[in-house]
C-alpha cells in the first residue's frame, strides 16, 4: 500500500507543477498577420529544432529547392511519354509503377542507379500507373513493376513510314541494377543476352 500512496503523491505533485491558470502568448506567423494563441507553458517546452521546423514551415518549407535533387529517371505524364515515343534521340526504358507497390519501391533505387550510369546513352523515365491509367492500358501494363525497353525503328530508305518505337523487351517484376544494365547492353548496344536476371 505504501508504494501506491507514493506513486499517487508523486503524480499529484507533478500535476500541481502544471499551471492552473493558463497564460496565452500570441504567436504571429511571418507570412500573415493572423495570430494563434498557444498556452505560455507550452511554448518553452518546444525544443529548438521544433521551433526551427515550425519557422521553416511558416516560411514555405525552408530551403527545399537546394535539397531537391534532379532525378536521372524522372516521373513523366502520359502526354510527355507520348512525345518521347515520337521524338527519338536515344533508346528509352520505361518503369511503369505504383506508389503502393512494394516491389516497385524496392526497385526504384536500382532503376535510378542504372539511369545515372547510362545517362546520355539511354533515357530512363517512370510513369505512375495510378496517375496515368489510360497510358498504362495502352502499354498493356498487367503487373507491377513493368520495365519496357524501347528503341527507335528506322524505316528502310525510300519508305514512307515514320520512325516509331519498337518494344525490344518487357520485364514484369523487380530486378536489380546489374540486370537492368545487362538488358540495356543487350537490346541497345549489341551485347549478349543475360542468362539470369
Amino acid at each position: 500500500m505504501k508504494t501506491t500512496t507514493a506513486v499517487l503523491c508523486s503524480t499529484a505533485a507533478a500535476l500541481a507543477a502544471v499551471p492552473t491558470a493558463t497564460a496565452f502568448s500570441p504567436v504571429v506567423s511571418p507570412s500573415s498577420s493572423a495570430s494563434l494563441s498557444i498556452p505560455a507553458h507550452r511554448i518553452h517546452q518546444l525544443p529548438s529544432t521544433s521551433t526551427t521546423a515550425l519557422q521553416e514551415t511558416a516560411d514555405g518549407g525552408g530551403d527545399t529547392d537546394a535539397k531537391q535533387e534532379v532525378k536521372a529517371a524522372p516521373l513523366v505524364s502520359g502526354a510527355e511519354l507520348e512525345v518521347m515515343l515520337t521524338e527519338w534521340d536515344e533508346p528509352l526504358v520505361v518503369d511503369a509503377y505504383a506508389t503502393w507497390c512494394g516491389p516497385c519501391l524496392l526497385m526504384a533505387p536500382e532503376f535510378e542507379a542504372a539511369a545515372k550510369e547510362l545517362k546520355g546513352k539511354v533515357r530512363f523515365v517512370k510513369i505512375d500507373t495510378d496517375q496515368e491509367p489510360e497510358m498504362a492500358a495502352r502499354l498493356n501494363i498487367m503487373g507491377l513493376p513493368t520495365l519496357l525497353f524501347l528503341d527507335k525503328f528506322e524505316p528502310e530508305e525510300g519508305s514512307t513510314e515514320e520512325a516509331k518505337a519498337v518494344l525490344k523487351d518487357r520485364i514484369e517484376g523487380a530486378i536489380r541494377k546489374d540486370s537492368i544494365l545487362a538488358l540495356c547492353d543487350h537490346h541497345f548496344f549489341g551485347g549478349p543476352r543475360p542468362e539470369q536476371l
